[in-house]
């Protein structure tokens, strides 16, 4: 897969690529939004420890289909308020290694349940 991040337009904010390129023939999937939730039904109180919880699943799910973070394409994160922003991105830096997929961050009214602070879906392919 290739990273574009050309030098005519502003650099990325933070640790994404502005686009990937996916082989033809890759196997694609996609993950639908992960809510930090534990197994046992606990919701943590603060951001970074939900965005945990929410890579976590993630890195589940692809496990599932014998993929890891590291095929990782494309990243959607829903925040529930503009100060969640930091927490957030400290947290999926820690779980996106390089080079990093394309990203979009967007801050939201709220989730189905007030409890919730952050909301990540991904797309990942692994090519064949």
């Amino acid at each position: 897969m290739r990273r574009f991040n050309p030098d005519t337009i502003h650099p990325p904010f933070a640790k994404y690529a502005h686009a990937v390129e996916v082989e033809a023939g890759a196997r694609t999937v996609f993950c639908s939004g992960q809510l930090g939730i534990g197994r046992d039904g606990v919701i943590p109180d603060d951001v970074e420890a939900q965005a945990r919880l929410c890579f976590r699943a993630i890195q589940a799910v692809l496990g599932e289909a014998a993929m890891s973070l590291g095929d990782l394409v494309r990243l959607n994160a829903y925040v529930a308020s503009a100060q969640y922003l930091g927490g957030y991105m400290k947290v999926r830096d820690e779980f996106v290694g390089n080079p990093p997929p394309a990203s979009t961050l967007i801050v939201v009214q709220g989730f189905a349940r007030p409890e919730f602070k952050v909301e990540i879906e991904a797309v990942a392919a692994r090519a064949p």
